[in-house]
């Protein structure tokens, strides 16, 4: 088996060569194949990545590699956790939506849309390459905007097996695990238990946690509101989780409390792309010690917990047939009868050999139902105008946004926008 990593120099890396370590006598991996046109850091991490899998007995060989064909080649796995204009354009992002006085958070907002514009045309030569070298291959993506990205994939290259994956889903049953052990004094395996997730990728609401079929959200949700009661600063309001009675995602708070989110901008620096900055360049340089063979501990200060956990479990569900049930990103196909089969939402699904099949649920209630579909007809917008170059979409995908400018500022924005982005947006020069 051979799986390719399309940004392996990403400080991630060495977090997803640590779980393919823990899982190698579960998995045939012969080669796992690190590509990045960053040499200088490729070299770096993929050194690091070699010394990790040498201290482990070699299960697999890495190669290193800035060739896109010679990556994909043969894969059996293709895992894109690329940036595109790496972190600098991630800071840009976010002091682009600081000057209109609009969220510049890199998934989410103005500084959402910007990443996607950048990220989608390059997932889809990935795709492309794959339909050429690695037709049987599945596409795990990682790369941010996930739910956007897929959206692109699913609309663009149908015929390329794809998945968008986002940490939060695995993150959250976590958390639920271990307030079980505390609370119940249970110790579930996560086989056994299926998170109730529904909406899109960093839009979602979780409403339900089964154990053996058994739904343990009303005891879960009351200690959660008893938590949350305790916080001198709660992350959402009880008011609302209490009319609600779901646990919406952090994400959320750019919508529910846009102003407050606005006031902490102001405050920068440092924004959490220039923090990401300083903990990457020290990440660097502790992976070019010599005598490094194991992830530091300061790789938690990156973020993405359970990065490589998630990862792993997909590729060895799927592989193995195992039929695991995670919170990813795929499309609809009317699991959720009320809206459109081809939307990609992030929801509970199966992974076997046969693929990713979304599990039947029930819509959201009406007060979410609003905000998905207004984000929905934001993300369509964006896709068409990341590929196509389409100027007009772009703008109406602005107007569209619940958190974009108001009308008359849209043209302005969207200049800056382009104009920040120029190196990294060839499509809109024409």
């Amino acid at each position: 088996m051979k799986i390719t990593v399309i940004g392996g120099g990403s400080t991630y890396t060495p977090e997803l060569v640590s779980g393919l370590l823990a899982c190698s006598g579960q998995l045939p991996l012969d080669e796992l194949w690190l590509m990045d046109i960053d040499a200088g850091r490729l070299g770096i991490v993929g050194g690091f990545a070699e010394r990790m899998v040498a201290a482990n007995g070699r299960p697999f060989k890495v190669v290193l590699t800035d060739n896109l064909h010679e990556a994909v080649t043969g894969s059996a796995y293709v895992i894109t956790q690329l940036r595109v204009g790496q972190m600098p354009a991630r800071v840009a992002d976010e002091y682009l939506g600081r000057r209109h006085r609009l969220i510049g958070q890199e998934t989410t907002g103005v500084g959402g849309m910007a990443k996607a514009l950048r990220t989608i045309p390059v997932i889809l030569n990935v795709a492309n390459e794959m339909t050429r070298s690695a037709p049987a291959a599945l596409l795990l993506n990682f790369a941010n905007p996930s739910g956007l990205v897929t959206e692109a994939l699913k609309r663009y290259a149908p015929g390329v097996p794809s998945v968008g994956v986002c940490n939060v889903g695995i993150t959250t049953r976590n958390k639920i695990l271990s307030q079980l052990s505390n609370l119940l004094g249970m110790d579930v395996p996560p086989e056994r238990t299926v998170l109730d997730t529904l909406g899109l990728n960093h839009l979602t609401w979780h409403r339900g946690f089964t154990v053996d079929g058994v739904d343990l959200w009303p005891q879960l949700f009351s200690a959660y509101l008893q938590q949350q009661r305790a916080l001198p600063e709660p992350e959402f309001d009880l008011a609302t989780l209490t009319s609600l009675g779901m646990i919406p995602n952090d994400y959320l708070q750019y919508y529910y409390y846009t102003e407050r989110k606005l006031a902490l901008q102001q405050r920068w620096p440092p924004s959490r792309g220039e923090e990401v900055l300083a903990i990457e360049s020290d990440l660097l340089r502790q992976y070019a010690d010599p005598a490094l063979s194991e992830p530091p501990q300061d790789l938690m200060k990156r973020g993405g917990a359970y990065y490589a956990t998630l990862a792993t479990r997909l590729i060895l569900s799927h592989h193995n047939d195992l039929g695991y049930i995670e919170v990813v990103n795929t499309r609809n196909a009317g699991a959720v009868s009320a809206w459109p089969a081809d939307w990609v939402l992030e929801m509970p699904c199966r992974i076997d050999r046969a693929g990713i099949h979304p599990i039947p649920a029930q819509p959201l209630p009406p007060s979410c139902c609003a905000l998905i579909a207004h984000v929905k007809a934001y993300e369509l917008l964006t896709v068409d105008a990341a590929v196509n170059g389409d100027r007009n979409a772009a703008f109406q995908a602005l107007l569209t946004h619940p958190l974009g400018p108001p009308a008359d500022k849209v043209q302005g924005v969207l200049e800056d926008l382009l104009e920040t982005n120029k190196p990294y947006l060839p499509q809109f020069r024409q």
